[in-house]
């Protein structure tokens, strides 16, 4: 059919409109069939472990809902990229999910300077940013629409948990060692308005630069302090170092941890001198022999999928995915970027099998609860120790 100049010039305007149209007005990454979701990991730097973990407890849950028929008619797509645990590289595999693959949300982006350099990206297409493992406030502060964020922050975590430990074990000298950096930063301010609440404050605080092999001179500082609690603002590596180098001095006092450090492989690298450390968690490490039957079946179901042992950060990719689920089911067969909002507007996830407390979201909250557990190694296995705290 020939178009006359008029009809031309409106089928111009007409595409125009629709080109200028944002591409998420649909909520792209919704299909007759298929959810397209996108995620973030590490799978070649230097957290590459956990990155690998949390795509597998991903892809099992995955793997379950599409086995039984999806949500709502729609199986789970799930594209991982690599952000090599760089912000740069972060950035570039957001452009890619999100203007390539088009994903309707990005789930469980693991780091916080990754996911800070990428959220920008993805809101500008109102992309969702749906639990990402990192325990920082960023992640839901300050308040956007389209952030989620599951996990009590390090801040909250410290803050409860140095008065609880001071009280339990009758501590005097309260110091620390951290990390100098924004995580190592949060770690010490909550302990730091933790000590507060009970009339207390450091003694001694001292710090290492990313990276560092050597924890000689601020565990002899330590010492020097007589400090009888020392809060880590350390991770793997220098969590090993530091108390590997106290107990080399002869210096044993109360170390208490982060949920950074709970992981398994403070243990499997650190041996028996790592006994005794505390740290604050959300989900316990599953052990393939747990005397809880639920966690000891998933535990090997997980195994027998990726011949190897599940991870706490196995359990987080596995629970985001979960969650995401219960919000996409509640949010209806009509699934949008607005549907799945107003599900979380009044979404209740309750607890689960690893010891996840019940996480709640509202139109103003968008942090599911800011409870922790204590755990402690004993016998070169975590083992939990307190009851849900908080600040």
């Amino acid at each position: 059919m020939k178009l006359t100049s008029s009809t031309a010039l409106s089928a111009l305007a007409c595409a125009a409109a629709l080109s200028a149209a944002p591409a998420w007005a649909q909520s792209q990454g919704v299909g007759k069939t298929e959810i397209t979701l996108g995620s973030i990991q590490d799978l070649s730097g230097p957290l590459a472990g956990f990155g690998k973990q949390i795509r597998n407890g991903m892809t099992l849950r995955v793997d379950e809902l599409n086995e039984q028929g999806g949500i709502n008619g729609r199986k789970i797509k799930l594209i991982v990229e690599d952000s090599g645990y760089d912000p740069k590289k972060a950035v570039l595999a957001a452009q890619k999910l999100v203007n390539q693959d088009k994903i309707f949300a990005m789930v469980g982006h693991l780091g916080t300077a990754q996911n800070l350099a990428a959220m920008p990206v993805q809101f500008e297409k109102n992309v969702i940013n749906f639990f990402p493992v990192t325990a920082a406030r960023e992640m839901y502060e300050p308040f956007h629409k389209l952030k989620y964020s599951f996990a009590a922050t390090y801040y909250d975590q410290m803050k409860a948990a140095v008065p609880k430990l001071v009280k339990e074990k009758n501590a005097k000298k309260v110091c620390s060692m951290y990390q100098d950096d924004e995580f190592g930063l949060e770690v010490q301010r909550g302990a730091d308005d933790g000590l507060k609440t009970i009339g207390m404050t450091m003694v001694e605080k001292t710090s290492f630069k990313r990276g560092a092999t050597d924890f000689s001179s601020q565990v002899a500082k330590l010492k020097a302090s007589e400090c009888d609690l020392v809060v880590l603002g350390t991770i793997i590596r220098e969590t090993i170092g530091g108390i590997g180098t106290a107990r080399k001095l002869g210096y044993n006092p109360v170390f208490l941890g982060s949920s950074a450090a709970y992981t398994d492989l403070i243990h499997k690298l650190g041996g028996k001198a790592m006994d005794g450390l505390y740290a604050t968690m959300t989900v316990q490490n599953p052990y393939l022999d747990e005397a809880s039957q639920p966690i000891r079946f998933w535990a090997n179901k997980y195994k027998t999928a990726f011949n190897e042992d599940p991870t706490v950060f196995s359990v987080y990719g596995y629970t985001v995915i979960d969650s995401f689920i219960r919000a996409s089911q509640k949010a209806g067969a009509s699934l949008s970027t607005d549907s799945f909002i107003k599900a979380m507007d009044t979404m209740v996830i309750p607890a689960d099998i690893f010891g996840s407390s019940e996480a709640k979201f509202g139109p103003q909250k968008r942090l599911g609860n800011n409870q922790s557990r204590l755990s402690q190694l004993q016998d070169a296995r975590w083992k939990v120790v307190s009851d849900y705290i908080t600040h």
